[in-house]
């Protein structure tokens, strides 16, 4: 069973992280760095420097508008990770002209333009489904049972976008490839707990630590939906629901600010009144965290080791490689009959060992067989 354990102040609120398809990434201060399981067993690692925006302008780190800046510079860091770790999950294909044309007149690529138009759908998504859709259902009710209050109207609202909110998580939950993913959200937080608690960070010793963490983007998005109540009750009670409806859109970046100074709050103060407040989106945490494997847990080591070297000067990706054998849970190999999948390990192998071959040093990759469950 996962525990919660001592966090030792000095690496408190140190480090962040992102859950993608087979990796995590990790940020510490102004350096990220993005671990991926890649489908021959290795580990790819990508690190860059991502510099606040509120770094050059001072302003936009005041409270409030710190929390809108810094939601929008979150969306574009995760954009960023999650086309970085499609690259490195060795699922690439032969380009293509249209390919090639994007590339060399936009800079872009074909999995760039899907991932925007995947975001403007996903925002799209959202704001009819968490916004526009409770506003409706409750304008039908007061119009059609009995006149509701302001306060009747946005705890109304409330309820049923938290009532959407929990079957939209718990039906994507339900596909396997977003349940791994889920799985590598566990490791990214027992990894996080782990370095926190002081723990030296191996698979074992992050397994016993917990998955759910205060300041994760699901206790965010829950404690958004929690001030957008409070925040609803302040509109008239005769506003019709599109008028509603586009207050709520208008009052957004309130919202998101003040949500944003209580996650960061909660996360540094640890009382009774802040845990009343977290629990909501703990509990949350157990839809959209799922316990890792050994395996998943040494990627988010990887991903912290990496974006802290001169914590861990002696880390070596390598040493957290296993076998092609040991990594069929691959995204690469879903779909596959047994008859490819044996193929795909004997291609995998040859890719493996090629790799070694090409270095200037012909480096040993030391492969540590870790077990596929817990």
């Amino acid at each position: 069973m996962a525990k919660n354990k001592q966090c030792d102040p000095c690496r408190k609120n140190k480090v962040g992280g992102q859950a993608v398809i087979e990796g995590v990434m990790m940020k510490r201060g102004e350096q990220t760095a993005l671990a991926t399981r890649c489908d021959d067993g290795t580990v790819d690692i990508k690190k860059n420097t991502f510099t606040p925006i509120k770094k050059k302008y001072k302003f936009l780190g005041i409270p409030i508008i710190r929390g809108v800046v810094g939601f929008i510079e979150s969306m574009a860091l995760s954009f960023k990770t999650m086309n970085e770790s499609t690259e490195a999950l060795g699922l690439e294909e032969e380009e293509g002209k249209l390919e090639k044309w994007l590339k060399k007149h936009l800079g872009l690529t074909i999995t760039d333009i899907i991932m925007v138009i995947g975001m403007v759908l996903g925002i799209g998504l959202a704001v009819g489904l968490f916004m526009v859709l409770p506003a409706f259902l409750t304008g039908l009710w007061s119009d059609h049972v009995f006149v509701l209050n302001g306060y009747a109207k946005a705890g109304i609202e409330g309820a049923i976008r938290i009532v959407l909110f929990i079957a939209y998580l718990l039906l994507i939950s339900l596909m396997k490839d977003i349940r791994r993913v889920f799985q590598y959200h566990g490791a990214e937080h027992k990894s996080i707990a782990c370095y926190e608690a002081g723990l030296e960070l191996t698979p074992e010793n992050a397994k016993k630590c917990t998955r759910f963490h205060p300041r994760c983007g699901t206790s965010f998005m829950f404690v958004m939906i929690l001030v957008g109540v409070l925040v609803g009750m302040l509109f008239p009670a005769e506003w019709l629901w599109w008028q509603r409806s586009l207050a709520k859109i208008a009052t957004l970046p309130i919202v998101m600010g003040l949500g944003y100074e209580f996650i960061m709050f909660a996360g540094k103060h640890e009382n009774f009144i802040t845990k009343i407040f977290s629990s909501p989106g703990l509990w949350m945490q157990r839809i959209t965290t799922k316990e890792p494997n050994e395996q998943q847990l040494a990627i988010a080591i990887c991903a912290i080791k990496a974006s802290m070297a001169e914590e861990f000067p002696d880390f070596d990706p390598s040493e957290y490689s296993i076998p092609v054998e040991e990594n069929l849970d691959h995204i690469a190999f879903t779909g596959l009959s047994e008859k490819q999948k044996n193929a795909m390990i004997v291609a995998l192998n040859k890719k493996r060992q090629a790799k070694a071959d090409g270095t200037a040093k012909i480096e040993v990759i030391k492969v540590v067989a870790l077990p596929k469950e817990l």
